[in-house]
């Protein structure tokens, strides 16, 4: 039976090369007879991947992504700050332009041409901000006088109520402390110098930065959609769609959040200018412009320029009429944050106070003001935008064409819905 023990040998050469991949037993003893060796199975060497832990293993993983992550993060941050003369200025027309788009969109609506439409747009801002300068100076300049006797008033009483009030101190401690404080001035005299140099050099990047605000701001209006669209094109066909709806999602965002900040700013600040105003607190009027500005920061900004107009009520009428202004501070404060915020911004975007809290700290730090100021339109932006891609990967419209991330406080009062995107203009 010669072909019987050709199959048999080839059966067990057949087997013993499929042991070589397969787990098997270690070993296989030959059968009696057969001419062919013992298969022993060899187990492989342990590797690395073996020998490490497999949390170690996640962990180190993660560890230099978050590394490639904060480098990432750490260059960006350089080449802004080295391009912050661009930089800001385009941000600020940024926001200024999710501002006046509805204008100009509305004028475009009317058959006025969109070149000329955003002239006029940019035209009515440059008068009602001027306009608004020329009259907080020729406030200052006429409440001048007075102010300078009402400051001298001010501190002279301040010295009153520290000699003879509960501190008790005496002249000569207070003579020493003025000596003091002139000393220091005298001191830094050169640092002065050097931060006056500094101040021209702003002045230069401030004016350099203001018309870059106009003609960025003029072809914002212009062509802004044309430029988003455009973009959009640079990126693959399959995310388009979803990065330009995502856009157009948070540029709704961006646009609420600043109609909503104006309105509460003007409200803190009307509220403010008229306490101000009933005490005839010198400087009413720059002082209600700085509060108007200044509640552009979320949370903070309004109190420091509150704290301002109580430093100026201390100075100029006394601690009485401070108080009366701190009060009123207090009390306008407290119509924002119950009233004015959850209802006027909470229709725009729904952020955390906490998480407000950390971004306008984190854009303090980086880039001081201007970073404060953008921090949470950013931060709003960037809620609207993923909450959107993580639940409309494929770039489709939300049900009720409403941006995500908004949680109106009144549901009877949704947002309006925003226009979507048309498909057929980031074709190629």
């Amino acid at each position: 039976m010669t072909w019987v023990n050709t199959v048999r040998r080839r059966a067990r050469s057949v087997l013993a090369d499929r042991a070589r991949d397969v787990s098997l037993p270690p070993f296989i003893p030959s059968q009696s007879g057969s001419d062919l060796p013992p298969v022993v199975m060899m187990e492989p060497a342990p590797t690395t991947d073996d020998l490490v832990p497999r949390g170690v293993r996640i962990a180190g993983s993660w560890a230099w992504r978050i590394i490639l992550f904060v480098a990432a993060g750490y260059l960006l941050i350089r080449v802004i700050g080295l391009l912050r003369v661009v930089i800001i200025p385009v941000a600020v027309a940024l926001l200024l332009a999710a501002l006046f788009e509805p204008v100009s969109a509305r004028m475009r609506r009317h058959g006025v041409h969109r070149s000329v439409a955003a002239a006029l747009v940019l035209l009515a801002a440059l008068v009602l901000v001027f306009g608004g300068l020329g009259l907080i100076v020729q406030t200052f300049i006429a409440q001048y006088d007075d102010l300078a006797r009402q400051v001298g008033d001010g501190i002279d009483e301040v010295q009153a109520w520290l000699t003879e009030g509960p501190l008790h101190l005496s002249q000569g401690q207070l003579n020493g402390y003025v000596e003091a404080l002139q000393q220091q001035i005298s001191g830094n005299q050169g640092a002065l110098t050097t931060g006056a140099i500094s101040t021209a050099a702003t002045v230069g990047e401030m004016l350099t930065g203001f018309f870059l605000v106009l003609f960025t701001l003029f072809f914002m209006l212009r062509d802004g959609g044309a430029m988003w669209s455009f973009l959009c094109r640079l990126l693959p066909s399959g995310a388009r769609l979803p990065v330009a709806r995502a856009g157009h999602y948070s540029w709704h965002t961006l646009g609420a959040y600043m109609r909503a900040t104006v309105f509460v700013a003007f409200v803190d600040a009307v509220g403010i200018g008229i306490g101000l105003a009933v005490m005839d607190i010198p400087l009413a009027l720059p002082l209600t412009a700085l509060v108007f500005l200044g509640a552009f920061v979320p949370v903070i900004g309004a109190t420091v320029t509150g704290a301002v107009a109580v430093l100026v009520a201390l100075v100029a009428q006394g601690p009485f009429s401070a108080l009366v202004v701190l009060g009123i501070v207090i009390a306008v404060q407290q119509l924002e944050g119950h009233i004015l915020q959850p209802l006027i911004m909470g229709r725009a975007v729904a952020l955390h106070p906490l998480a407000v809290i950390l971004a306008i700290a984190s854009g303090a730090v980086l880039a001081g003001v201007v970073g404060s100021l953008v921090a949470v339109p950013l931060l709003a932006v960037l809620n609207t935008a993923l909450r959107y891609l993580f639940d409309h990967p494929d770039g489709e419209p939300t049900p009720d064409r409403t941006p995500p991330g908004t949680e109106p406080a009144d549901p009877d009062t949704a947002p309006e819905p925003v226009e979507t995107v048309d498909p057929r203009t980031l074709q190629t």
